[in-house]
């Protein structure tokens, strides 16, 4: 048996996810809403987007489960919610210098 999943060993993975659209990574923009890992190493991200009509929900909950997994992750549950609602407040300072000139 493997050394125990953590929040961080996911959310370093995250980081490799790039919102091609806007071409920052989920965590920077702010886009992760919450990480919980079970005994068993099936891992629930809780997440939102820009908007609701994303075309990009596919294309980034398959990287998401593919780069969790590649971790150790037995399975990884994507859960998209536009509650609350995302806005450009949630990004990193790096993210908001980027994409805002702030």
């Amino acid at each position: 048996m493997g050394k125990k999943l953590t929040k961080k060993d996911v959310v370093d993975a995250l980081y490799n996810v790039i919102d091609a659209e806007i071409g920052l990574d989920i965590v920077n923009l702010g886009f992760v809403y919450g990480i919980d890992i079970d005994d068993d190493d099936v891992v629930k991200i809780v997440m939102t987007l820009t908007t609701p009509g994303c075309p990009l929900v596919v294309p980034i909950q398959e990287e998401i489960v593919n780069r969790v997994r590649e971790i150790g992750a037995k399975d990884v549950i994507v859960d998209i919610v536009y509650d609350p609602p995302w806005n450009p407040s949630m990004m990193s300072e790096e993210a908001r210098k980027k994409l805002l000139g702030e």
